[in-house]
């Protein structure tokens, strides 16, 4: 019987977390013997976490909220795109060799958007509200599929600003406060990078924000739509889709990093769909 290889996600809070399940049904899928855990962190216990883990055979971690920005500091190796975003949401551990920080945030969400929901984004405005982490990840691969303008919008424009100034290389990016968004015109695509629905908060946002035919993507996931969801759909939204998609199609991406094997994302979305959504059934 061949070994069995450690893997893992960290987060505080993590008991929500549906990464174990995510990477046992690609294991189960791709004939691969690993475990997976969800392990808890203090907030200020990452870099500790990291080297016992390592010490105990871990060969892998996904990273989550809070620590993906610590975890960027943490890596002695960066992919590109980990680099450019400042964040770190997968850790690849080899023995003997360092350890390499990747981001696969980007990828799992314009998987979800152009594959699995067939949204394209070339010459469509986009939008996407918060400049935090989350935001970081994500915004070179949107640019790189050609839109005819990224915005960023954020509580503290400074933010939003800077932000749009370190990926301006890529396409046409801007950055302002939320409260500027009254000034701008509809937006084909709007996603939302913030943690309100986290917490069931709706942001406050113009009526006009949707143009006809948009679409809204919250990359918080739930049985139920979120307060952002809610409120695309009352304003003229035509797709609504929340983040699970993103969700297992990242989890693919580290996967890939870490056994040379890409998992089927679908029926993987398709069956924790079912599972979110049964006790409302």
């Amino acid at each position: 019987m061949s070994a069995v290889d450690l893997y893992a996600v960290m987060g505080n809070p993590i008991g929500h977390s549906l990464s174990p399940a995510i990477h046992t049904q690609f294991a189960e899928q791709t004939d691969q013997a690993l475990d997976y855990r969800a392990m808890l962190v203090p907030v200020d216990g990452l870099a500790d976490a990291i080297a016992r883990f390592r010490a105990e055979g871990g060969r892998g971690l996904n990273i989550t909220v809070p620590f993906k920005q610590e975890a960027y500091t943490l890596a002695d190796r960066l992919t590109p795109r980990a680099q450019r975003a400042g964040a770190v949401n997968t850790l690849c551990f080899t023995p003997g060799q360092s350890v390499l920080g990747d981001t696969t945030d980007g990828v799992g969400l314009l998987t979800d958007l152009q594959q699995n929901l067939g949204l394209t984004l070339a010459a469509r405005r986009v939008l996407v509200l918060g400049a935090g982490g989350a935001a970081r990840g994500v915004l070179q691969p949107l640019l790189e599929a050609a839109p005819e303008a990224l915005v960023i919008a954020n509580r503290t424009a400074q933010r939003a600003e800077q932000l749009a100034r370190t990926f301006s290389e890529f396409g046409p990016i801007d950055g302002i406060g939320i409260d500027a968004l009254g000034r701008q015109a509809a937006f084909d695509v709007l996603i939302n990078a913030t943690s309100t629905s986290l917490g069931g908060a709706a942001l406050e946002l113009p009526d006009h924000l949707a143009a006809p035919g948009a679409v809204a993507y919250d990359m918080v996931y739930g049985a139920r739509p979120t307060p952002f969801l809610e409120w695309a759909a009352a304003h003229g939204a035509d797709l609504c889709a929340d983040g699970l998609g993103m969700l297992v199609e990242q989890a693919a991406e580290s996967f890939l990093l870490w056994r040379g094997v890409r998992p089927q994302t679908a029926p993987v979305i398709s069956r924790l769909r079912a599972q979110l959504r049964a006790p409302y059934a």
